[in-house]
């Protein structure tokens, strides 16, 4: 093991940038509606600023962490959280918000046990692969019982139910077992597997077909199912070069619904224009970028693979929200990493960056 040297400072200010962008957007987009509601302007922009400190607080924490220590802890830590799943599912515990059973009050807070899953199950996967790297290339000895983990994470987040919390869970575990080197066969496998699950879940619930109908031509439902796309477009649409400026977005005025939420992103086009949003996903790519480097000079394996699950799954996320809100998928209800409202999402993220910042300093390029 290399000697521990400094943290990678250009990753940490990139990451700082987005946390302060995404408290500025949170109070903008939210105001109009908590002015009206709770007769506070700052109230979700205040909270953010709150979930932000205690974020970072344990991104600087969990940066001074030695990384290798995660996989002494990694069954154990997916254990927990696998507990935690199952106990938001028991009425009177579980919340249920948006028709989903996803939260665990704890207080005049709440906890998103799936927010957890997503970083536990890349720990205890990159610890599995690392240890038994020549297993991975075995249906029976290694893909085949990672693979079964990976589907029952995947059912209990479907019980809540939340489709696309699992398909980044699925996404991403997926991504680190092709680089660790599984058999494209088995992937191909699942592709079809996946396509007939896929479909399976969409006609099960109507909400989901209503969902695909309205990306298909919003405009057949225009004040319903096809609204919030309709609304996202009208805010983005205006925001042209520079934008209407930094709290002048008109779509926050009960037009479009979550703005400081999923489709945060639509105001920020609104108020920053095309320059504001180029610039968010030039640093969104940034962290990409550094933190494949990161992986790929890590002195072992499991670093590597820790590293680069981590930024690709906040990368997928970011994919997959701007996609919904710029009309190109149908929406899915999964909020913008660093950007978008709530604390279980904020402070997990930065805690999964922290390990990716302690990586950083075994690095040696």
């Amino acid at each position: 093991m290399k000697k521990e040297g400094s943290t990678d400072w250009k990753l940490m200010i990139a990451i700082y940038i987005l946390v302060v962008i995404g408290i500025l957007m949170v109070y903008s987009a939210s105001s109009i509606w908590t002015s009206y509601k709770f007769d506070d302007a700052f109230y979700f922009g205040k909270r953010q600023f709150l979930f932000a400190v205690v974020g970072l607080i344990a991104m600087h924490g969990v940066s001074r962490i030695p990384y290798h220590n995660w996989r002494i802890y990694s069954k154990h830590i997916l254990l927990g959280c696998i507990f935690l799943l199952i106990l938001v599912l028991i009425p009177g515990i579980g919340l249920v918000r948006g028709g989903a059973r996803s939260w665990i009050g704890v207080g005049a807070f709440s906890i998103q046990p799936a927010e957890f899953i997503k970083l536990a199950l890349l720990i205890f996967l990159a610890d599995r692969v690392a240890e038994r790297q020549k297993d991975i290339t075995s249906l029976k000895k290694g893909f085949g019982p990672l693979l079964l983990l990976i589907f029952f994470c995947f059912a209990l987040i479907m019980l809540q139910p939340d489709l696309g919390t699992g398909v980044i869970l699925v996404s991403s575990c997926f991504i680190l077992l092709f680089i660790s080197g599984a058999k494209i066969k088995h992937f191909i496998f699942l592709a079809l597997l996946g396509i007939v699950g896929l479909t399976g879940l969409i006609i099960s619930a109507p909400y989901r077909i209503n969902r695909i109908t309205a990306f298909i031509n919003p405009w057949d439902d225009p004040l319903g199912n096809g609204f919030q796309i309709i609304q996202s477009l009208y805010a983005i649409g205006p925001g042209g070069l520079f934008g209407l400026g930094f709290g002048k977005s008109l779509q926050k005025y009960f037009y479009l619904p979550e703005p400081h939420n999923d489709f945060i992103f639509s105001i920020i086009a609104e108020e920053l224009g095309f320059i504001g949003a180029t610039i968010i996903l030039s640093l969104f790519f940034y962290l990409l970028w550094k933190g494949v480097q990161i992986g790929l000079n890590a002195p072992d394996k499991f670093g590597s693979l820790l590293a680069i699950g981590i930024v690709i799954q906040i990368s997928l996320q970011v994919l997959i929200n701007i996609s919904v809100v710029i009309g190109l998928i149908p929406v899915t209800g999964i909020t913008l990493p660093f950007l978008s409202y709530g604390g279980s999402s904020l402070t997990l993220t930065l805690a999964a960056m922290g390990i990716v910042l302690n990586i950083s300093r075994y690095c040696h390029y």
